[in-house]
């Protein structure tokens, strides 16, 4: 029976929608609008957030990072200050680490050292191809692949060969008919010998494998020997991890003389760690998006409160009818409640659709893959579902509680 009258109460609620159509959408425009904005904004953050965190765990299993700045360096003058002034993570420290850390599988050590311009017999690139310094662990701590040749050696590490990797799309622009392993490329007027390509990776607002790899030694001995690296350790298995960072926290600590209830002067990052820093600061974006859009909903509420008012009065004659054939109160305020949902249902179902569009609109101009946050969907609705409840029921009282003798007389 219940089922019946909630049944009922929709098709009357959508029949009234229908009979004032202006006034129905100028009403549901504002819920349309609020909705709107959170799931467009959310759809946007949950793409970027799918493709950053396929990014950000860029580790190979059971790694984590050791470098002089924080991972994603979001910080005011004061913080930059007193990373700036953090000795620099120098190339004695890898072998020091690689002495006493006996938890640790391997320690490799990586810095960027230069961007610039790349030559090939076949093609000249822009001056943005950027050249990585690296010990020949971190192909495996970066889940680096080798498409064909071969990755760094500890030999070219010693010799100072200039030799080097190249990155997947800065091959084929280098080598566009064939193989690059065996060829030579220039770097800033510096030759060097490809002996490796990797595997392609992409990437978001710019190109992951826009870069070629050189023998640490070999960059540092041109570039310049002080300068911080990231020191990339890999512990034997998972259970060993944890053991494995503490480990190495205290051997830094040690080296570094830092006294003892103080901070550490560098940072340990794993992909946990990089992908719970991205979360903390995208909530902040998210959490003043949900406030601004709930001002809007309850804008919204209050038009809607007011519309449903302007409704009861009209519908005064049809209510006193109702209430004369035998409605009860609790029928009438199922009916307006019931109105005040679906008008706002309606509103959010659009929005929905629409903030959906709008975001994966944004996602496609970034060049990321699209994202259907369900999630968030259901919560706009629900919301929508609770604006309707909360700024209808009053409406819906005072309909319901019409003396029914005066509502027929009611002109």
């Amino acid at each position: 029976m219940r089922v019946a009258e909630i049944k009922e109460s929709v098709f009357m609620a959508l029949a009234a929608i229908a009979a004032h159509k202006l006034r129905s959408a100028l009403t549901l425009l504002g819920v349309l609008v609020g909705v709107f904005s959170i799931i467009t904004v959310m759809t946007a953050m949950r793409a970027l957030q799918n493709v950053m965190e396929s990014q950000l765990s860029q580790l190979g299993a059971n790694t984590f990072q050791i470098q002089k700045w924080p991972g994603i360096p979001v910080m005011d003058p004061k913080d930059w200050e007193k990373y700036w002034r953090r000795t620099n993570l120098r190339y004695p420290l890898v072998a020091r680490l690689k002495e006493r850390a006996t938890l640790a599988r391997s320690v490799g050590a990586q810095t960027d050292l230069r961007e610039g311009e790349t030559v090939s017999r076949y093609y000249k690139t822009n001056p943005d191809v950027a050249m990585l310094g690296v010990t020949p662990e971190i192909f495996q701590a970066r889940n680096w692949t080798l498409a064909e040749g071969r990755s760094l050696m500890s030999s070219d590490l010693e010799s100072f060969r200039n030799v080097c990797v190249l990155g997947g799309s800065l091959a084929r622009k280098l080598f566009p008919q064939g193989s690059a392993v065996g060829d030579s490329v220039k770097f800033n007027g510096v030759r060097y010998a490809v002996v490796g390509v990797l595997a392609s990776k992409g990437g978001l607002g710019g190109d992951q494998d826009n870069f070629l790899a050189v023998p640490l030694t070999t960059g540092m001995n041109r570039y310049s020997w002080d300068r911080s690296l990231e020191i990339l350790v890999q512990a034997y298995n998972q259970d060993s991890f944890a053991d494995a960072v503490e480990q190495v926290r205290g051997i830094l600590r040690m080296v570094r003389k830092v006294e003892p209830g103080k901070e550490d002067d560098f940072e340990i990052l794993s992909n946990d760690t990089l992908i719970e820093q991205f979360k903390k600061i995208t909530l902040a974006v998210r959490v003043g998006v949900t406030v601004i859009s709930s001002i809007a909903l309850l804008a919204a509420g209050i038009g809607i409160m007011n519309i449903m008012l302007v409704s009861v009065t009209e519908r005064t004659r049809e209510i006193g009818v109702r209430r004369a054939i035998g409605a009860k109160k609790r029928n009438i305020m199922t009916q307006f409640i019931m109105e005040a949902i679906a008008i706002c249902e309606v509103g959010g179902v659009l929005g929905v659709l629409c903030g959906l569009l709008g975001g994966n609109l944004v996602a496609h101009f970034l060049n990321v893959p699209i994202a259907i946050p369900m999630d968030w969907v259901l919560i706009g609705l629900v919301i929508c579902s609770l604006v309707g409840v909360i700024f209808g029921t009053y409406p819906a009282y005072k309909a319901a509680n019409l003396d029914p003798i005066e509502s027929l007389r009611y002109e």
